[in-house]
């Protein structure tokens, strides 16, 4: 089995091909340029150093979100763009559980954060101990709310994503249970991850076509809050 995957819901960069269950190629940068101007580059450095046939994936594994609305927006037009071309099914794979799934095994509660701004956050609550378990679906959530939740479930937690340095004082103060932040190579998206996980949800069936695929944004983008503030405000007059 050989699963493509994309990543691009933040500023990190990634593509990467899994073929039974060994990382091929893996492109990650994490450094300011746009995804439409690194996504297919890098797809395109990968194949010619593996010389792999992109025609020779089973799928598609598309990071969906949530996550920066435009990084979203190109990711899954890359994925659906590629899905068309080499008809070939796409996989939904959630942010936030991509993120955890990097952590396999850790006996600690995994707690993807990615900033959201306003103390808000991306995150879910993941246990690894024995595989890949869901506790707390990904969803947006107060900062302040989900250390409270941590530290009432009373164990371990392992913390990795862009809101660590965010966030990070004020999850010093107030967790009451020990804690740790994952180190470098584990503390952001990768698209290895994206083709892994993508590879569990292909043996399972849960696929879908190109077109049936969508970004999960999880809230609207702050153009539209705005807007929908900016009516209320002259409905009120």
């Amino acid at each position: 089995m050989r699963i493509l995957g994309i990543e691009s819901s933040s500023l990190v960069a990634s593509v990467a091909i899994v073929t039974d269950q060994v990382v091929t190629a893996e492109y990650t940068v994490n450094f300011k340029k746009t995804h439409s101007q690194t996504l297919l580059p890098m797809l395109d450095e990968i194949v010619k150093m593996t010389e792999i046939d992109l025609k020779t994936v089973d799928a598609i594994a598309v990071s969906a979100g949530p996550g920066s609305f435009t990084g979203l927006r190109i990711g899954s037009a890359t994925g659906k763009g590629l899905g068309l071309a080499l008809k070939k099914p796409l996989i939904h794979i959630p942010t936030v559980d991509a993120m955890a799934y990097g952590l396999y095994g850790c006996e600690k509660l995994v707690c993807p954060i990615m900033d959201a701004r306003r103390n808000q956050v991306y995150t879910g609550i993941y246990d690894n101990r024995e595989g890949f378990s869901v506790i707390k679906a990904q969803c947006p959530m107060d900062v302040g709310e989900l250390i409270e939740e941590l530290n009432f479930m009373g164990r371990p937690v392992v913390f990795l994503g862009d809101g660590v340095p965010v966030y990070e004082e004020q999850i010093k103060e107030n967790m009451k249970v020990p804690f740790d932040f994952a180190p470098a190579h584990l503390n952001r998206q990768r698209g290895a991850s994206v083709a892994a996980l993508g590879c569990s949800y292909y043996q399972q069936g849960k696929i879908e076509t190109a077109a049936e695929h969508e970004p999960d944004y999880l809230r609207k983008s702050q153009a539209e809050r705005e807007r929908e503030a900016g009516i209320l405000r002259k409905g009120s007059l």
